[in-house]
């Protein structure tokens, strides 16, 4: 059975909205190199929004530097993310999922350094960023 999201599309649209990578990323489940992400080293205030919904994701103040290479949060907005187990190449992770259009996000892992003890790792390909000065 598969599940059903609040945005739905096809493939075929999914692939005209988003560049390549992004649909890489986004439908195919892909990861981008560490260290090349537009979103890595970048500590602005405002939200993190999924590139294929635009749905608010994670806030700036739930950022942090992890020296993973992939943009890391220590936690969600509540109700953004969708949690499933992963058990591709040999391991078992924690696959994040935008909950608005079931679009790959990246993983979540038990060693943050924060209260939380989270760490979001999460590509760049699959957000956006909104400046909370717009």
């Amino acid at each position: 059975m598969v599940k059903k999201y609040p945005i739905e599309r096809s493939e075929s649209e999914w692939r005209k909205k988003l560049s390549d990578e992004q649909y890489r990323v986004l439908r195919e489940k892909g990861t981008e190199a560490p260290h090349s992400g537009k979103y890595n080293m970048h500590f602005q205030e405002g939200a993190y929004r999924c590139a294929a919904c635009n749905a608010e994701l994670f806030e700036s103040d739930q950022k942090f530097e992890s020296n993973c290479g992939w943009p890391s949060f220590d936690d969600a907005k509540e109700g953004a993310i969708e949690y499933v187990q992963d058990r591709s190449f040999g391991m078992i992770r924690t696959e994040i999922l935008c909950a608005n259009c079931g679009s790959h996000l990246g993983h979540v892992f038990d060693d943050g350094p924060s209260e939380t003890g989270q760490r979001y790792c999460v590509n760049s390909a699959s957000i956006e960023f909104e400046s909370k000065s717009q």
